[in-house]
């Protein structure tokens, strides 16, 4: 039995929309018509998540907040005692969102057919990442589904804790870029061009700065509309050629030689990397799989490249901390903690410890810059606003003079 999802209308022609289970396309067309509804269109619930990534640029998976809502009432219905699949049909009869319902909805579908829960969720690669499914796995392996749930609920609420720390601490600043980004261009568009012109209108030569403001309008006012076309271009030729590994790692690179963005990729993926390994470590999962797993959520191509030759090592003996500290890319206490981990048997308490320890300075290292950020925009802002201000109070000086 799967899940589809339908749009129908009724006798009155009102159009209806939801999720329906059935055997076949035949069977929901056939319960819909006994609920007086016509059916229009019908999806299987993973074809149609499957359209949706084809057909949006912007549907990438899950948002960081509905799968810690998810994960985290799925864990506590678990622990409860009730069955795994009452406990989907639970979670998705709480969730507003449609398109979470019908993914939950799918994955029940496929549990209800014999398929494992891990086996249901690997049918959604956007909405579940590699690491979740195969954290699944291994708690269905060893019968402690509900600790492994719980574990992952703790993971995906502090990723979401984290993701909206960042995102808060963004919003001011990002507010005061577009406002002076407006500001000055509106001043440049429209007017500076009425200012000036009583300037150019008497004929008089124009002091240097006047003269660049003028031109400077002028470009704008000219080219303006060509800019924001090649910059909306260039935005998304870009991002096409991020898409390209070569492009990527190339990029990636020159980012890693720009000191202080060195240091908050490499804390950041390392953070998230220590995380993801210890709860695979944690989860039962085999060192080399955690390891493969774990480097998929680095961001960083020559960072993730490091960790997958890392674990080349490790399958031919080598110690875990020696051979991620071969790339360099690990920060020294990050590898001490995972030797000492490795040699006293306590390796996801170390990987937990280091995880901690690049969260804590990676978020004091962002809200000291966050907090540099703010001022040094505001002077900025005021800094351009001056120079347009001089630039059009320079000429009136001039005339001044002239009258005296």
């Amino acid at each position: 039995m799967g899940a589809f999802e339908y749009t129908a209308v009724d006798q009155s022609g009102k159009q209806h929309q939801g999720i329906i289970e059935g055997d076949t396309p035949r069977h929901v067309r056939q319960l819909l018509r006994e609920k007086d509804l016509l059916p229009l269109t019908l999806t299987e619930a993973a074809a149609k998540e499957s359209i949706r990534q084809r057909s949006s640029l912007l549907t990438r998976g899950l948002s960081s907040k509905d799968l810690a809502v998810l994960t985290r009432q799925l864990s506590t219905l678990v622990q409860s005692g009730m069955p795994l699949e009452e406990s989907l049909s639970a979670v998705a009869q709480q969730t507003e969102n449609t398109r979470l319902q019908s993914i939950i909805m799918g994955v029940r579908a496929k549990v209800r057919e014999g398929f494992s829960f891990a086996e249901g969720l690997s049918e959604f690669p956007s909405a579940f990442p590699m690491i979740y499914c195969a954290t699944v796995e291994a708690g269905e392996q060893s019968g402690h589904l509900d600790a492994v749930l719980e574990r992952l609920a703790d993971f995906t609420e502090k990723r979401q804790e984290l993701f909206q720390k960042v995102r808060n601490a963004m919003i001011y600043p990002a507010l005061l870029v577009s406002f002076c980004i407006m500001i000055v261009t509106l001043m440049m568009a429209y007017v500076v061009p009425k200012v000036v012109g009583v300037f150019t209108s008497t004929g008089q030569d124009l002091p240097t700065p006047t003269a660049l403001l003028i031109g400077m309008s002028n470009f704008f006012q000219s080219y303006g509309w060509f800019m924001l076309i090649c910059f909306i271009g260039g935005l998304f030729t870009l991002i096409s050629l991020l898409k390209k590994q070569n492009f990527k790692i190339r990029m990636d690179l020159i980012l890693l030689k720009i000191p202080l963005i060195r240091k908050i990729i490499l804390g950041l993926n390392t953070a998230r990397f220590t995380r993801t390994f210890s709860i695979m470590t944690g989860s039962g999962v085999p060192v080399l799989d955690g390891l493969k797993i774990s480097a998929q959520v680095i961001t960083n191509l020559p960072m993730r490249n490091a960790v997958n030759n890392a674990s080349l090592r490790i399958s031919e003996g080598a110690p875990i901390g020696s051979s991620l500290n071969v790339s360099g890319y690990f920060p020294p206490l990050c590898i001490h903690l995972i030797n000492s981990g490795e040699a006293s048997g306590q390796l996801e308490k170390m990987l937990d410890k280091a995880a901690e320890h690049q969260e804590r300075e990676m978020d004091g290292l962002i809200s000291t810059l966050l907090n540099i950020l703010e001022p040094a925009m505001i002077i900025l802002m005021g800094i351009m606003v001056l120079g347009i201000v001089v630039a059009l109070l320079l000429p009136i000086f001039e005339m001044n003079k002239l009258v005296l």
